[in-house]
Parts: C-alpha cells; sequence; structure tokens
C-alpha cells in the first residue's frame, strides 16, 4: 500500500502556477515602476513611497477581511487581487523578491509544516507600561456586518 500525501501533492501541482504568477506580476511592477507616474498606478506608487504603499496594502488586507466576514466571497477574489498587487509593489520597493518568500515558507514548512505560523520568540519580553488615558475596548467582529469604505 502506498500512502501519498494528498495535500502535498495539490500543492506541488499549484505551487508553480502560482508562483508563476505571482513572479509575472513582480516583474510587471519592477518594468513599471519608472513610467510616468500620470498614467501608471505603479509607478505613482513608487513615487509617492514605502510608507503610501504599506498603507495600501494594510487597506487591501482590512478589505479582504470585511469581505470575508461579511461572506461576500466573490469580493474577497477581487480585493485579494489587489492585496497580491500592492504587497508585489512593497516587494519590490523594499528588494524582497518572491523567490525570497517562497524560501522563507519553504524553510517554515520543515520546521512545522504547511499550515502553521511560526511562533513569536520564546523569549519574555517585559509588559508595556500602562497608558495614562484608558483606550476604548475594540468590539468582536462575529455577528455584526461591516461596511468599506470608497
Amino acid at each position: 500500500m502506498v500512502l501519498v500525501n494528498t495535500l502535498a501533492t495539490a500543492l506541488d501541482y499549484f505551487l508553480p502556477a502560482m508562483s508563476d504568477s505571482i513572479e509575472r506580476l513582480y516583474l510587471a511592477v519592477l518594468a513599471a515602476r519608472h513610467l510616468d507616474p500620470a498614467t501608471s498606478r505603479t509607478a505613482r506608487l513608487f513615487q509617492r513611497g514605502p510608507a503610501k504603499m504599506a498603507k495600501k496594502v494594510a487597506e487591501e488586507a482590512i478589505e479582504v477581511a470585511i469581505d470575508c466576514v461579511n461572506g461576500n466571497s466573490e469580493a474577497v477574489v477581487r480585493e485579494s487581487a489587489d492585496l497580491l498587487y500592492n504587497l508585489a509593489v512593497l516587494w519590490a520597493s523594499a528588494g524582497v523578491r518572491p523567490a525570497d518568500v517562497w524560501h522563507e515558507m519553504e524553510r517554515r514548512e520543515h520546521l512545522l509544516g504547511i499550515a502553521e505560523k511560526l511562533p513569536k520568540s520564546a523569549l519574555k519580553l517585559p509588559k508595556p507600561a500602562q497608558p495614562r488615558f484608558s483606550r476604548r475596548p475594540i468590539g468582536a467582529l462575529e455577528g455584526r456586518s461591516l461596511r468599506k469604505r470608497h
């Protein structure tokens, strides 16, 4: 009897296509970064710098999360594509290649398995000082319908 890890087999099938797509996106971002900012969104993001790029990544990630909570799968797909584009722009700005990320994912897979996030440092960090003012608690998202800003 031959045992086959079907998850790993499925991932082996899709990973080259996924990584190729993101590699093509990354190369397109590199090619567009020096175009005219008046006509190229990518060039405009490079002109505005990494802080603006990081803000766009955060905005898109929030939109993906909101659409997921609201059960809107089609919007999750659209916003995920936007997130990947903005992430590729941020990577290019930081000098990070998609292959660098794939290598880190591979390293983590060998340590913990493909579906695990690396734990934070085992070192105990000191607790931060209490703020001088009290903050409002953040309400749970469950059971609430969230709306995106446009």
